[in-house]
């Protein structure tokens, strides 16, 4: 007869063996199980037994069960109520137990611990159900069901644990299963929100796209089912603007051609930025043509486009170019009629990417027109060089600035007066008459003299002068200098353009006597007084900037 005791399960378990029969016998306390044991042996000396054994089955039922049985049983039942009652720890622990004597419990059972462990918040449970998963990976894989994965990586990905969901996400992949599209979306939608989110969720839309194309190769059925769509890559490409992740924001361009996805109207804003970071202008033109045939109700969307060519104009020192879209952007528009905005008018165009010399390059599709309605981007970005007012676009400060800077060094102010002169005719139709104004002085504000004058005369030339301000914003400025040559010149050139001015003290007395009608105005302006901070800010801090940094 054998005898061994153990608190493991009761508080106090014996187990009793009769040649091959073994017994079961749970115990209360202490003292029962020497009341117990001492009905079996009979008493030693000082061990409170009594002398000899007696039968016992009486005052105790005794179950009989097997070992085996008699654990396994109570291992489980453990296991389950302390998954029901929440008791992690006390959850992991048995279920370590049962293992290492019976294996894997029942698949239910599995997916039951590894749902529960995705249900913490802690990220120290969500690795514990990472490291189940892989376990269950090597022995009993066909206990991992699609719904309980897709759980787990929403869990890690709410919890901002992007290495352990690429890994499931991996899994699931190379068992040629994928969460639903929309649990797809909330997926990226945590990742991009870090840098290192961003790098792990490019390269595994990267993997999903292989595995995509892999399997259109072979003709499968399940291949639609695994094609990532618009709204994932746009999440990418828009982390990869946020993060300066450039060159792989390429990648993920170039990907999303072979892929055949279309790209919509958030698409191409993004592709703008990542091409004006790469500094890609010949790619960026290539939609230019394509966004000149939208209604004008997308005027404010493709804003950002604009900027981003704009940018890359000025980069690029073509200071001729950045003039020619700043007039012409706002031509297409007006020739369009006002569409409804909701709805998509045209099919998707196609766009090359890369050299063109290539024969069969890659080409992306484009629908400029549709936009999702439940996109959580904020594809408009920040514009600092054209805003958008009542459906028109204008050039802000910063851009006049680096014109007339660039027009400056290239030694071209006829062409900046035309320019000018083109831009005043578009801001006159939306009550913005002062541009010139303005721009002059900015130029006197810079000592820019000479500019200045020959806008003046550029001007004159054109059959369009300007009005008095200007002739007495510059020749105040000229007496300030003690520049009196030049201030006789331009003195004898306003009374040409019927302006009779005098100067007393530095300041100058103008009546504009080509509108007199009876009466004159008097007007006085201090040279302290004349100038406009926000674009001659501008304008010396692009100046500052050319001069320290002359190849840019």
């Amino acid at each position: 007869m054998a005898i061994k005791l153990t608190r493991k399960m009761f508080v106090n378990t014996c187990f009793i063996s009769f040649g091959s029969t073994r017994f079961l016998v749970g115990l209360n306390s202490n003292h029962d199980t020497r009341f117990f044991l001492g009905k079996i042996f009979g008493g030693f000396e000082g061990s409170g037994f009594i002398s000899r054994p007696r039968f016992f089955c009486r005052a105790t039922c005794v179950e009989r069960l097997s070992w085996e049985g008699s654990s396994h049983e109570v291992l489980l039942s453990k296991l389950e109520n302390a998954l029901k009652d929440l008791k992690l720890d006390e959850a992991w622990e048995t279920f370590n137990d049962f293992k290492r004597l019976y294996g894997f419990p029942s698949h239910l059972l599995v997916s039951r611990f590894i749902t529960q462990l995705s249900y913490s918040t802690t990220p120290h449970w969500l690795l514990k159900a990472c490291d189940l998963v892989m376990m269950v990976l090597k022995e009993k894989s066909n206990h991992l069901q699609p719904d309980m994965l897709t759980k787990l990586v929403l869990s890690l990905a709410r919890a901002q644990m992007p290495i352990p969901l690429s890994m499931i996400l991996r899994l699931m992949l190379e068992k040629g299963i994928l969460p639903p599209m929309n649990v797809l979306h909330l997926l990226f939608l945590h990742m991009v929100k870090t840098e290192v989110g961003t790098c792990i969720a490019s390269n595994l839309l990267i993997e999903i796209c292989d595995y995509y194309m892999r399997v259109c190769s072979g003709k499968s059925h399940r291949a639609n089912l695994l094609k990532p769509d618009t709204m994932i890559f746009n999440l990418v490409l828009d982390s990869c603007v946020r993060f300066a992740s450039s060159l792989k924001g390429q990648q993920i361009i170039e990907l999303m051609s072979q892929t055949g996805v279309v790209a919509d109207a958030h698409s191409i804003v993004i592709i703008a930025q990542i091409h004006e970071l790469n500094g890609q202008r010949d790619e960026l033109k290539k939609f230019k043509d394509h966004v000149a045939t939208l209604p004008v109700a997308f005027v404010s969307h493709y804003q950002q486009y604009l900027e981003c060519l704009l940018n890359l104009h000025f980069k690029f020192d073509d200071i001729e170019a950045a003039a020619e879209l700043l007039l012409g952007m706002n031509r297409s528009w007006e020739s369009r009629p006002m569409k409804d905005s909701g709805k998509d008018y045209q099919k998707p165009c196609f766009v090359p990417i890369g050299s063109q010399n290539l024969r069969n390059g890659l080409k992306i599709q484009v629908m400029l027109e549709h936009q999702q309605n439940d996109s959580a981007l904020n594809a408009e970005g920040k514009s600092d060089l054209v805003f958008c007012r009542d459906k028109k676009l204008f050039p802000s400060n910063r851009a006049l600035s680096k014109l007339i800077n660039g027009y400056k060094r290239h030694g071209k102010i006829n062409e900046l007066s035309k320019f000018l002169l083109g831009l005043k005719k578009e801001l006159d139709s939306s009550g913005q008459s002062s541009l010139l104004s303005d721009v002059i002085d900015a130029c006197i504000s810079l000592g820019w003299m000479e500019v200045a004058h020959d806008i003046l005369d550029d001007m004159e030339s054109s059959g369009d002068p300007l009005g008095s301000s200007a002739y007495e914003a510059l020749l105040t400025a000229y007496y300030k200098r003690n520049m009196f040559r030049e201030g006789d010149v331009l003195l004898k050139q306003s009374r040409k353009a019927g302006f009779v001015m005098e100067v007393a003290n530095n300041s100058v007395i103008c009546k504009n006597v080509a509108a007199n009608v009876g009466r004159s105005s008097l007007c006085i302006k201090e040279a302290s007084s004349i100038c406009q901070p926000t674009l001659s800010e501008c304008l010396v801090q692009e100046k500052n900037a050319k001069d320290e940094n002359p190849t840019h």
